[in-house]
């Protein structure tokens, strides 16, 4: 008998990482789970144990599910507060952005969906690389751009400037405080951090009642039929529905992601507090949209990571993690190494917003793990880093792969992105990698335009793994790596 798994992550020590579960007997789930936990150590400008998991898992009897891990606004949320501290605009770091972090549960979740190895095997190689791990040119230019917020955390400080020098480029990076708080959770399982004795060391930042009350959510994905395939995503708290919203379009795609950039401002929530009629969302008639002119906040890039698998069992992961903005929060835990995420900024303080926050609450989310299915066999899982571009990135990879490429060459193909990426952009600013081929046509619109450098991160970190042959793709973008595993 043989065995086959195909895996891709934005960073080559966490694609050995999955490699190596594989190997020792794991499938899909406990390839990338070794590959998640991994990222939280080698690549903590965009993921860590403080923060949100969004994943698609689907079982060897086709069946999928969405494990909705993105954690709430804490009880003691207090709008008016909030406004009067910040004059009436979320900040974007700080402890007031921070809300659970969902990771762990996430990653407890997709366990027991049917990993393989025990619960500690995820841990292995994150541990190894928690004690001394190479900082690679992604990290070392986040390090670099964040001079400001590390600076600013004594925590954060200790972590990427020790002895006030910032890390650079192939300096090593050490964190012994993670690595026990890592140790903690391969030995007591995610309870430990959810009212146990490591959400306790972490009450001076989160409250341990919130930690304690928090549950990962299990949905089926969102769907629809397009171009012959079954594509799948997450349903709202997550902007998912804007994907097929975009792959459906007779419009132009710039005017699609467009209306998708209004959508999300106007409609999307936690359904739990706000219904959100996706139907609707997704009605092909719903008529025209005039551009948006409203100016950003913030930037789009640099919060998250993918880690896609799958394997001739019939087992596929599509998991997406994130810290929201280039380390999150800004705030990190001495005591446990734990930085935390900043996802809190994305909540309005308008009480007239579907998204306004509230106790218990969690954001609108751009975290959207994709599988695309034919006849109920997998055919491709997807996932980007890119913030509010996700649906934009993931429409041109798809629409791609519909088209022929494969995936390594669907994940590399130059991209264009709708909608400010700095601060003051307006929404219906274009930005488009230099060698684009449509680049003069993207000019032609008469929006404002922004020439990227080719393969920019700005327009994100695309992985995709195949199913049928299998074949795994990682963008060149990031510092990843793809392979096909035989056993």
């Amino acid at each position: 008998m043989s065995y086959t798994c195909a895996i891709a992550t934005p960073h080559a020590l966490a694609t050995a990482a999955a490699e190596e579960a594989v190997a020792n007997g794991g499938n899909a789930l406990d390839a990338a789970l070794a590959a998640a936990a991994t990222l939280c150590v080698v690549y903590p400008h965009n993921t860590s144990v403080g923060g949100d998991l969004i994943a698609l898992v689907r079982a060897p009897d086709g069946r999928i599910t969405c494990v909705n891990a993105s954690g709430p606004a804490p009880a003691k949320a207090d709008r008016a507060a909030l406004a009067d501290r910040h004059g009436g605009l979320m900040p974007i770091t700080g402890p007031d952005t921070i809300t659970v972090p969902g990771a762990v549960a996430g990653w407890a979740a997709l366990h027991e969906e049917g990993a393989a190895l025990e619960w500690r095997a995820c841990f292995e190689a994150a541990l190894r690389h928690a004690a001394a791990t190479p900082v690679v040119p992604g990290l070392a230019e986040a390090i670099a751009d964040a001079a400001d917020l590390i600076d600013a955390d004594p925590g954060m400080r200790q972590v990427f400037s020790p002895g006030g020098r910032p890390l650079a480029e192939g300096d090593t990076l050490r964190q012994p405080a993670l690595a026990a708080t890592l140790a903690d959770l391969a030995a007591n399982g995610p309870a430990t951090l959810y009212g146990g004795p490591l959400g306790r060391r972490l009450s001076g930042v989160l409250d341990l009642a919130d930690l304690a009350a928090f549950e990962v959510e299990r949905t089926a994905p969102l769907s629809r039929t397009l171009r012959g395939h079954d594509v799948h995503t997450s349903p709202p708290n997550t902007h998912g529905f804007l994907l097929l919203q975009a792959l459906a379009a007779t419009e132009p795609l710039p005017r699609a992601f467009h209306r998708g950039i209004a959508d999300r401002a106007g409609h999307l929530a936690d359904p739990r507090f706000v219904p959100v009629d996706v139907d609707a969302l997704l009605d092909p008639d719903r008529g025209p949209l005039a551009p948006p002119e409203t100016a950003v906040t913030g930037r789009a890039t640099g919060d998250t990571v993918a880690v896609v698998a799958a394997d001739s069992d019939g087992w596929a992961v599509s998991l997406i993690q994130s810290l929201f903005h280039s380390f999150g929060s800004g705030v990190l835990d001495p005591a446990t190494g734990v930085l935390l995420h900043n996802r809190g900024s994305f909540f309005s303080l308008d009480p007239a917003s579907p998204n306004v926050i509230a106790p218990g609450k969690r954001p609108a989310h751009t975290l959207m793990p994709v599988m695309v299915t034919r006849g109920g066999r997998l055919v491709w899982a997807a996932g980007t880093m890119g913030g509010k571009a996700q649906p934009q990135i993931l429409t041109q990879v798809l629409t791609r792969l519909f088209d022929g490429a494969d995936p390594a060459s669907a994940v590399a193909a130059p991209r264009f992105v709708v909608g400010g990426l700095e601060v003051g952009q307006r929404e219906d600013t274009v930005s488009a990698e230099a060698d684009h081929a449509e680049l003069a046509e993207l000019a032609a619109t008469g929006a404002p335009m922004v020439t990227l450098p080719s393969r920019s991160e700005w327009v994100g970190h695309a992985q995709v793994v195949a199913a049928d042959p299998f074949a795994a793709g990682s963008d060149p973008r990031s510092d990843g790596r793809a392979a096909v595993v035989h056993r």
